[in-house]
């Protein structure tokens, strides 16, 4: 079992930078593969980013691809978003995942965080 925990959220200005870092519990944490994912109000959860367990792969939406960096550090058991050139459609409710497979379907993620409010102003 993993237990995760998001932070970093906030309420930012439109081309301002923001990192979220998802702190995972248990020794296990390497033999995950972890993703970010995010909700805004009246949409359906959709996939961000997604890293390998050992953190050399990471895949991610295309339309995030250069704006957003996934990385982890297992001997911190935590994985980090950074997110720049934010923009006001960014803003969204941000969830950290661990799934036993690198993946992005949503489905396939067996833990979750509670997840991070990031609000970008125009």
């Amino acid at each position: 079992q993993v237990q995760l925990a998001e932070s970093g959220g906030g309420l930012v200005q439109a081309g301002d930078s923001l990192s979220l870092s998802c702190a995972a519990s248990g020794r296990t944490f390497s033999t995950y593969a972890m993703g970010w994912f995010r909700q805004s109000p009246g949409k359906e959860r959709e996939f961000v980013a997604c890293i390998t367990g050992s953190g050399r792969n990471t895949y991610f939406a295309n339309s995030l691809k250069g704006r957003f960096t996934i990385s982890r550090d297992n001997a911190k058991n935590t994985v980090y978003l950074q997110m720049n050139s934010l923009k006001p459609e960014d803003t969204a409710v941000y969830y950290c995942a661990a799934a036993g497979t690198y993946t992005a379907i949503i489905a396939q993620y067996d833990y979750w965080g509670q997840g991070t409010q990031v609000t970008v102003s125009s």
